[in-house]
């Protein structure tokens, strides 16, 4: 495997011309969110909800997915790298295919729609994802089998969630929650299923929506460094934050991030 540290991953920065076409407004959300999803792909899960709609209501929700998704993947090379874990290739197996379905259904219907009905798209999704995890939070966590329609279900609603913005975590954690996995192998186990599914994205995203492009790209190598900075950050973090209350946080901005998208 490359060279993944944080280093590696700033040298890819070096060098580089940072575009004049956006505003200091759209540089400081770009650069805050990319910090966020750093954080995020550290182990600190739920932040990088934030991001997405804050991206969205400053770019535009259909090109937003095109900026963040580099940002993502950045992040998930080095949460694979990083974390060394052994993924449960069971569930992954069960749950991949699903997913990729998913993400070809979200391209037919990301080209078929008008912009103002994407971004209300993503906020439905967004309200689908706090009440998803809220049920959750209050059933009892009884093991779920890993065949039926459960891995179908929520395969499908993941791939087309994050092909139409970026949002597939709430879905999959459930997932990977649903299995009761330990939380190494939670960890692992999520951070190859964001690697393999947002690779499978990406050729969609520049040739098919043309939202990866030589414009935009340039802006999101440019935040780089924030999001490196949001990995070392998450780093520290993860083993600290188990509060409620943060958690309870995090549900509300994601559904605030849903209403601003959806008023936008």
């Amino acid at each position: 495997m490359p060279d993944l540290t944080p280093q590696a991953i700033l040298s890819i920065w070096a060098g580089l011309q940072p575009p004049d076409t956006y505003s200091a407004a759209q540089w400081g959300m770009a650069l805050f969110c990319a910090f966020l999803i750093g954080v995020s792909k550290a182990g600190v899960k739920g932040l990088g909800m934030l991001a997405i709609p804050m991206m969205a209501y400053a770019f535009g929700g259909k090109a937003s997915t095109g900026l963040v998704l580099p940002m993502l993947m950045a992040g998930d090379l080095f949460a694979v790298w990083y974390y060394h874990r052994h993924a449960n290739w069971l569930s992954l197996l069960h749950f991949l295919p699903w997913a990729a379905v998913g993400v070809v259904a979200g391209v037919v219907f990301g080209v078929r729609i008008p912009a103002d009905a994407f971004e209300r798209s993503m906020g439905v999704i967004i309200f689908g994802s706090v009440l998803a995890l809220l049920w959750w939070d209050r059933r009892k966590r009884a093991p779920v089998k890993n065949k039926g329609w459960f891995p179908g279900v929520l395969g499908l609603t993941a791939g087309f969630g994050t092909m139409v913005g970026n949002l597939a975590g709430p879905f999959a954690n459930l997932y990977f929650m649903a299995m009761q996995l330990p939380k190494n192998a939670f960890i692992g186990t999520a951070a190859w299923f964001y690697l393999v599914l947002n690779w499978f994205k990406l050729p969609f995203h520049i040739w098919s929506w043309k939202t990866v492009n030589a414009q935009g790209l340039p802006l999101s190598l440019w935040t780089l460094p924030a999001l490196v900075l949001g990995l070392f950050v998450g780093v520290r973090l993860v083993g600290h934050i188990q509060d409620l209350h943060y958690r309870r946080f995090i549900l509300f901005m994601t559904a605030l991030g849903g209403v601003l998208l959806w008023f936008r």
